[in-house]
């Protein structure tokens, strides 16, 4: 008989140089159904706002999928369906919050959200918040970034911009798609999972990770691979917090990995 796949995951919030923390992380594990899942949301709209949209985020996915996978009868179709559930419900408890604040507030949040069946992992993502997969000694982003960033590389690979101009763009940061009550204009949602393997690192983020280049974030996971899922994310918070960047954002860090039985 095969054994079957367990997870070991560690999240850490830091609140960076902010005064406020506008991110929020949830995860869970489901013996019955041999689940898990780690979501991450990056509120925006400032003190109070960013904080209820991110906690309003978090409370959608865990209202989606929580009752699902507490269930070892339920279809693996329902499981899957779960996460553009959990997407248009965060998205219609923030219209409404909006909508009871008044004319003119706004605010939203990214939601990035893996679910774990086996070593079958799926994933949406809507916004900015990284989710990498360390391979073989090897960093990948492997969810799409709804932000200015990939059009501003492109530029810069094409020679229209230097990297100076590219990493200090002032719209590197915009967002292309968000959760905000309105309609979404792009989800990042692959109906085909990635087969994970027990030498795989996922590590997810808000953009606040980001203040560590990849190659950083790589030489960190080749230093720490081989550790607990705690010592990796803990080594992340050390290492951005060894910059001492003036302007750190809110950071959110998760971290997971295979272990056998």
């Amino acid at each position: 008989m095969l054994a079957t796949p367990a997870y070991d995951i560690a999240l850490i919030l830091d609140k960076g140089q902010r005064d406020t923390q506008e991110d929020a992380v949830a995860s869970r594990m489901f013996d019955a159904t041999n689940a898990s899942y780690v979501v991450v949301a990056d509120g925006m709209g400032g003190h109070a706002a960013g904080e209820v949209a991110s906690d309003l985020v978090i409370k959608a996915w865990r209202d989606a999928l929580d009752a699902e996978l507490e269930g070892s009868t339920t279809p693996e179709s329902a499981l899957i369906d779960a996460l553009p559930l959990a997407a248009m419900q965060a998205n219609a408890s923030i219209a409404g919050y909006s909508e009871e604040q008044g004319t003119g507030f706004n605010m939203g949040s990214t939601m990035l959200g893996t679910l774990l069946l086996g070593q079958r992992l799926f994933w949406i993502s809507i916004g900015d918040s990284p989710l990498y997969l360390f391979r073989d000694g090897e960093l990948s982003q492997i969810n799409e970034d709804h932000s200015m960033a990939p059009m501003i590389d492109a530029q810069l690979a094409e020679g229209t911009l230097t990297e100076a101009e590219a990493l200090t763009h002032p719209d590197r940061n915009q967002l292309t798609s968000v959760i905000m009550g309105a309609a979404i204009p792009k989800v990042d949602c692959p109906e085909t999972p990635l087969d994970l393997t027990p030498s795989d690192v996922l590590v997810l983020g808000s953009d606040g990770l980001q203040y560590l280049s990849n190659a950083e974030i790589r030489s960190i996971l080749q230093s720490n691979a081989s550790g607990l899922a705690q010592d990796i994310a803990g080594a992340l918070q050390a290492a951005l917090n060894a910059k001492g960047d003036p302007d750190q954002d809110n950071i959110s860090i998760g971290v997971v990995k295979l272990t056998k039985n």
